[in-house]
This record gives C-alpha cells, structure tokens and sequence, in this order.
C-alpha cells in the first residue's frame, strides 16, 4: 500500500494532519493549551501508526491493526488526563482533553483510509465544539445569569467536596 501508492499515503497523511489542524485551531483561538501544533501532530501520529499496522497485515500477513488502534486510544487517554486538572474544587481541560482524543480518533480513521467516516466526524466535532461554546455562553450557570461561572465540585481524597473560595479571594496564583 505504502510503497505502491505514494499518492494514497500523503493524502490520507495530509488528510489527518488537516483535519487535526482543524480541530486544533478551535482550541487555540481560546488560548488552550494544546492546540493547532498539538492535534496536527497527534492526528498525524496516529495515522502513520495506523497505515504502518495495515502495512505490516498487507506485507507479512502478521500483526492485528486493531490492536495498534487500541494502543493509540490508551496512550492518547493517558496524555489527555494529563490536560485535566482541578483547581480549588473546578474541573479544567476536559474539552480539550476530549479534542485531543478527536484528533487521534481522526488519524486512526484517515490512516485507515475511511474518508467518509473522517470528514464526517470531524465536521461533527467542530460543530459541536463551536456550537456548544455558543450555546453555554446562552445558558445561565448555576441558577444565576448567563455571565456567571460554571463551577464542577470535586471530592477531595477523603471523598468530601472541597468547597470553593468567594469570589475574589483566590489570590495570585501559585507559582
């Protein structure tokens, strides 16, 4: 497949690569930590790691694709808990997290040469993404008016909520 079809493997590349761009810019024009560069290079990791398990299938006929898809979608869970963190009870990241496990989702399937099942679902995710930022910005949060703060309460260790500070009283932060 590779080395047959040059042409095959830079678009399936180049399709990943953009569409995890695409994602990623979302995320970078709210000044997110993992952005463009991020999800292009995760979509397009997880391409090439998908195109070379179904390289090894077609040449050797040894290997199992699925497998290598199943690695990808545990590393990247770990690197994507690693953008989630709680501070003072509220709970940040989560949607880049879950963006970034998108963008893997994205070079899986553009490696994997299902171009429908991509285009589909990244037009899907960026939807989804934009459109939900807008409509939680038209939401009142918490009982109060559509500008106050969304807060997620956390158990600590021990299993009790950590309540949250007053507005205000934060202080700098830690460095």
């Amino acid at each position: 497949m590779l080395e047959d079809d040059l042409s095959v493997t830079l678009m399936r590349l180049g399709l990943a690569t953009l569409l995890g761009l695409v994602l990623g810019f979302e995320r970078e024009r709210h000044g997110h930590d993992a952005g463009l560069r991020t999800h292009g290079l995760v979509a397009l990791s997880s391409g090439m790691l998908t195109l070379s398990a179904l390289e090894l299938v077609e040449h050797h006929g040894e290997g199992d694709p699925v497998r290598v898809i199943q690695g990808l979608a545990q590393a990247i869970g770990f690197i994507a808990g690693g953008l989630i963190f709680v501070r003072g009870g509220d709970v940040r990241n989560m949607t880049t997290a879950a963006s970034l496990w998108m963008a893997a989702a994205v070079g899986i399937t553009a490696g994997a040469g299902q171009y429908i099942l991509v285009l589909a679902g990244t037009a899907l995710a960026v939807l989804l993404l934009v459109a939900a930022t807008f409509v939680e910005r038209m939401l009142p949060k918490n009982g109060g008016s559509p500008d106050s703060q969304k807060s997620v309460q956390m158990p600590n260790r021990r299993g009790s909520v950590v309540p949250s500070p007053p507005p205000g009283q934060l202080g700098e932060e830690e460095k």
